[in-house]
């Protein structure tokens, strides 16, 4: 096939490319089309694989929907990624959007994690069940401007004044008919939230990763608004792994009796490191015992450094918790193919 002579068989993304069997995922891409329970007439639509495949190309290269449809048309390496060829139809950005959409609504995307995992440990690339989890969190910007705050007048009635277009600015919710002017604060994201962290402040959402000790494979993502404390999402990104550890580390942003209890209850060993109080200083043997973590701990900051550096990950393309999430866990996908491919050497023929 002179489309795979002229690919680059060496680079990282062919190797991932033939590291998986992408049809072993193909069960787990059922069920997202209507047409598929109605049995309906109508266009045939395209091959749920073909699309998910696209959608992790677009996340490997950081491509919005318009530019992943134009390199489709044009990159050979895209279209022998997707199984295309030069005659078939390329999804267009509206049809990549809404399979996207399709996937996080179904909730398909932690199984695909799990499934793409499974496969790198079959090739003996990833450990199955690691000894250690590593959980920690990142900020992730978010696609929207920060909240702001604007101005609602009201005429005399108490009743906000409509603009030229028929539209009432703002939301009646905050409105006091005693004020002649009020302020409502906003933001094209509902769910994003302001956060300090040092001398900046940020808004965004704080992304949860859980990693194996060994290499750093991402096993399981969970996202949340910026303002929410660490300390109570312990359990959640711990949930979302996809093996059972006999330890958990995490940095003392997770300290807490409660979480040291949790883990206890599950049989699993706290490497939680300790945190300094008022009036109550660490002990030599919390200082040597945090020390300790951070050599194993380290491990999932290049996983943060690596999503931000090479997968533009440091914000977000999309608005709402669940979509961010859904971000991460594509770019996780690629991530995880990414370690995997620069671990192995192609023969040459």
């Amino acid at each position: 096939m002179e489309m795979e002579v002229r690919v680059k068989r060496a680079s990282a993304l062919m190797k991932a490319h033939a590291l998986i069997d992408w049809d072993a995922l193909r069960p787990q891409l059922v069920g997202l089309y209507q047409r598929e329970a109605s049995r309906g007439g109508g266009q045939e639509p395209i091959d749920p694989l073909i699309m998910f495949k696209a959608i992790l190309l677009g996340q490997w290269h950081s491509l919005s929907d318009p530019k992943l449809e134009e390199a489709l048309c044009v990159r050979i390496d895209f279209m022998y990624f997707c199984d295309l060829s030069l005659s078939d139809d390329v999804p267009d950005e509206t049809t990549l959007c809404r399979f996207r959409n399709r996937l996080i609504t179904a909730g398909k995307l932690a199984g695909l994690l799990a499934g793409v995992n499974d496969q790198l440990q079959g090739h003996g690339l990833m450990v199955k069940c690691a000894p250690g989890a590593v959980i920690d969190a990142t900020l992730v910007q978010s696609a929207a401007r920060p909240r702001r705050d604007m101005v609602i007048e009201l005429d005399a009635a108490g009743a906000p004044r409509i603009n030229e277009d028929g539209s009432i600015p703002g939301s009646m919710a905050v409105i006091s008919p005693q004020l002649a002017r009020c302020t409502e604060t906003w933001s094209a994201d509902p769910d994003a939230a302001w956060v300090k962290k040092g001398k900046k402040s940020h808004f965004g959402y704080r992304s949860y990763v859980t990693v194996d000790n060994k290499d750093g494979y991402i096993r399981g993502v969970h996202t949340a608004p910026a303002n929410e404390s660490e300390t109570t999402h312990l359990q959640t990104a711990l949930a979302v792994c996809d093996f059972k550890p006999t330890r958990v580390y995490a940095d003392k942003g997770y300290a807490s009796a409660g979480n040291r209890a949790a883990l206890r209850a599950k049989q699993i060993k706290s490497a939680i490191m300790h945190r300094a109080y008022r009036n109550k200083p660490l002990t030599a043997r919390q200082i040597k015992a945090n020390k300790l973590i951070g050599k194993t701990r380290y491990i999932v900051e290049q996983s943060f450094g690596t999503a931000k550096r090479l997968f533009d990950m440091a914000r977000s393309r999309y608005m709402g918790t669940h979509k961010v999430n859904a971000q991460f866990m594509l770019k996780a996908i690629c991530m995880n193919l990414l370690k995997a491919a620069n671990k192995i050497t192609l023969c040459a023929e």
